[in-house]
């Protein structure tokens, strides 16, 4: 039977990426998916599975009702968006699960290194490259987690990205830019311009945001 599943496209900043929301959970218990290849997706979900099968798909992101879509230059969204929004309609409408949380739980630890601890560092100043061994606790991260959470995260949500909080050291707050917020070209500004001046003002130890590099 057939499940009554509605689905709006929405775009966000990062024109790379459309954000398509459902009128039903995607993912459960509070978790966030970022999958990047069709090998990574074919572990846990299998609405993400079924979408790498587009060429032009390079990148998935789901969260809470919606997931965000990014895909290559070979096409404009204008040609695609319709053809796309209407095939996630009708999978949803004949299969209840877009993630397996129990098979996401086993293989999170496994999406979320290999972007931090063998990316090399490159010649960009906007992002910065920290090795696993350096993102020690501190007695600010519950603090810094709290104000990402209440005042940022739901903002980023809305534009069909995530931010997660890595680490704390000697000033610098270090967090991971998902989803719609990565490669957006934006997202500097809004890293620097909002989530920087956000902490600076609260917390007197942060004086720079910076975002690890993927």
């Amino acid at each position: 039977m057939a499940i009554p599943t509605s689905v709006y496209a929405e775009m966000t900043p990062n024109p790379a990426v459309m954000k398509f929301v459902a009128d039903r959970p995607l993912i459960e218990g509070g978790y966030q998916a970022e999958l990047r290849s069709q090998a990574e997706a074919t572990l846990c979900s299998p609405l993400a599975a079924e979408l790498f099968n587009f060429p032009f798909v390079t990148g998935i992101f789901i969260s809470g009702h919606f997931v965000s879509v990014t895909k290559d230059e070979s096409l404009g969204w204008e040609m695609i968006v319709q053809q796309l929004r209407e095939y996630i309609r009708e999978w949803l409408m004949e299969n209840p699960i877009a993630v397996d949380t129990a098979a996401f739980e086993k293989v999170m630890e496994q999406l979320a290194k290999p972007d931090l601890l063998d990316a090399k560092p490159s010649a960009s100043s906007n992002v910065a490259f920290l090795d696993e061994s350096e993102m020690l606790p501190s007695e600010y991260d519950d603090e810094i987690k709290h104000l990402l959470d209440e005042f940022v995260r739901p903002a980023v949500e809305q534009d069909g990205g995530a931010i997660d909080f890595k680490a704390f050291k000697e000033g610098k707050v270090y967090v991971h830019m998902r989803g719609a917020c990565s490669g957006c070209p934006s997202s500097m500004q809004t890293l620097k311009g909002g989530i920087e001046q956000l902490l600076t003002s609260k917390l007197d130890a942060v004086e720079e945001v910076v975002a690890l590099g993927v």
